[in-house]
């Protein structure tokens, strides 16, 4: 019966190990998840995926076509980080959905810009013309910040991030509104006088934002994109790994050399 427990006890003891070391394997082996939005986003987690292989670290590249999934397969542990937002999206969104993700590292700013297939410029707007702009949280409310810089309307706090057209105080040509899916506002240009595009999907829709907007954000501004994580895993070595060779001068050329000022680096 001893000899019986011992062999139990040793085979137990082998199988525990072996299994201890291959999970420890398989963590050390699988790849950094990393969420992003089709267009700038993904070309830049490209360029440090290829980076990232020289050094040792495996990247595998999700992409998204909207703005809530990234967040959720953070926070549902289905991808690591992702790289598509600013900080005032992400905390919104945490109150919204009460999540708990968190702003690792700074990566970009996209500067908003105002496009039209009509206009030359926003003086020519009209009594009554249509201006479709973003309906997502904090989006919506910097489009209606870039308008108001543009003398188009007066917002009753244009400190306030959560804002919507409801916040309007002075509309002066009686502009008409059209929130939409950022995504789609682009597609929106044939039918609105003007239209606030997010410039991930301008791009996409093959515009050059500095050349091609009426009317653009300035460089300084606050809306700067982030990587983020969830608690459990924001320290992680594969995640500081991957800060640092976003955040790398390499990568800050690239931006430079591929968006031609459409894309600034914000670290």
């Amino acid at each position: 019966m001893k000899k019986f427990l011992f062999v139990f006890l040793s085979i137990l003891f082998t199988f525990t190990f072996i299994t201890g070391c291959t999970s420890k394997e398989n963590v050390k082996d699988t790849p950094l998840k990393v969420g992003v939005t089709a267009g700038p986003h993904e070309q830049i987690v490209e360029k440090v995926k290829e980076l990232s292989k020289e050094k040792g670290l495996d990247v595998e590249i999700v992409s998204f076509n909207d703005y809530t999934q990234p967040n959720v397969q953070v926070f549902e542990k289905q991808i690591d980080i992702n790289s598509f937002q600013h900080t005032p999206y992400l905390s919104k969104f945490n109150e919204d959905h009460k999540m708990d993700l968190v702003n690792v590292a700074s990566t970009v700013n996209f500067p908003m810009g105002i496009y039209s297939n009509q206009l030359k410029s926003l003086d020519e707007l009209k009594e009554g013309d249509k201006i479709s702009l973003p309906n997502d949280p904090t989006n919506e409310a910097r489009a209606l910040i870039l308008l108001q810089s543009a003398n188009i309307i007066k917002l009753k706090d244009s400190t306030d991030l959560n804002m919507t057209i409801a916040d309007i105080v002075d509309n002066p040509k009686n502009i008409e509104f059209i929130e939409l899916d950022a995504p789609m506002v682009a597609h929106s240009l044939p039918d609105v006088s003007v239209a606030a595009i997010n410039t991930n999907y301008a791009m996409q829709a093959g515009f050059n934002p500095v050349k091609d907007s009426i009317f653009i954000e300035s460089k300084d501004s606050p809306w700067v994109n982030i990587i983020a994580a969830r608690p459990d895993n924001k320290d992680s070595e594969k995640v500081k790994q991957f800060i640092a060779i976003y955040q790398s001068e390499a990568i800050k050329k690239f931006i430079e050399e591929t968006f031609d000022g459409s894309v600034v680096s914000g670290f």
